[in-house]
């Protein structure tokens, strides 16, 4: 919940004439859905688990198609932390979203809570396959949050990203999934973009405070090829 339209407008101004090959997506709030983005993908930060009806304040996945977005993240961190959000809840939206021609991004991830109780494995894999629609003709995208780094500071070493995303990846294999991208997020910076992005079975990355500038967005953006 950051951010103005203006500064969406020159973010996207500035991330035009970069040079990269790399599929760059902005997930804004709905108000700012609309802006126009050239080059760069838009999409939501959250959806409704409902199609339409008496549910003032939600909006719908056909809601968010209708501006143009082409993306929804669903389960993030902080909705499973301060609303509650179940995996069979990120399922529904998920399948909602897909349903309505959207890309869902759906996040998974441990507490710091349940990586000191030793579940960071199981938290994931259940994650994945209560959370991810059995879909394989949809488009979908995995995003692993450790959710005990994120706003901390913190990243965990390139041995725990590479044995969670491997987790993820046969995961979603086994689910019928293989090839499904997997993200990388938790304090993503463009110092550690490119070493991230070298790990195995990382697709790439889903970046939170650093996105808000451009000074800082897009070294993250150009580092990795």
């Amino acid at each position: 919940m950051n951010g103005s339209r203006d500064a969406l407008v020159d973010m996207v101004a500035a991330l035009q004439n970069i040079e990269t090959e790399n599929n760059i997506i902005l997930c804004v709030p709905y108000t700012m859905l609309a802006v126009p983005s050239g080059r760069v993908s838009i999409g939501a930060q959250d959806v409704s688990t409902h199609d339409h009806g008496a549910y003032t304040g939600e909006v719908s996945a056909q809601m968010i198609a209708a501006t143009g977005a082409k993306y929804v993240i669903v389960g993030h961190s902080e909705r499973r932390q301060y609303h509650g959000e179940t995996n069979d809840i990120v399922r529904q939206k998920a399948t909602i979203a897909l349903a309505a021609g959207l890309t869902p991004i759906i996040c998974v991830g441990e507490t710091m809570d349940e990586k000191q109780a030793g579940k960071t494995m199981d938290i994931i894999e259940s994650g994945v396959r209560e959370s991810v629609p059995n879909d394989p003709d949809g488009k979908i995208i995995v995003a692993y949050e450790p959710r005990w780094a994120i706003g901390a500071g913190l990243t965990p070493t390139d041995t725990e990203i590479a044995t969670a995303h491997k987790l993820i990846a046969d995961t979603l294999a086994d689910m019928g999934l293989a090839g499904t991208p997997v993200l990388y997020g938790a304090s993503v910076k463009g110092t550690n973009a490119a070493q991230i992005m070298s790990i195995p079975n990382v697709d790439g990355v889903l970046v939170g405070g650093a996105s808000l500038k451009p000074d800082d967005f897009i070294p993250i953006i150009t580092s990795v090829k």
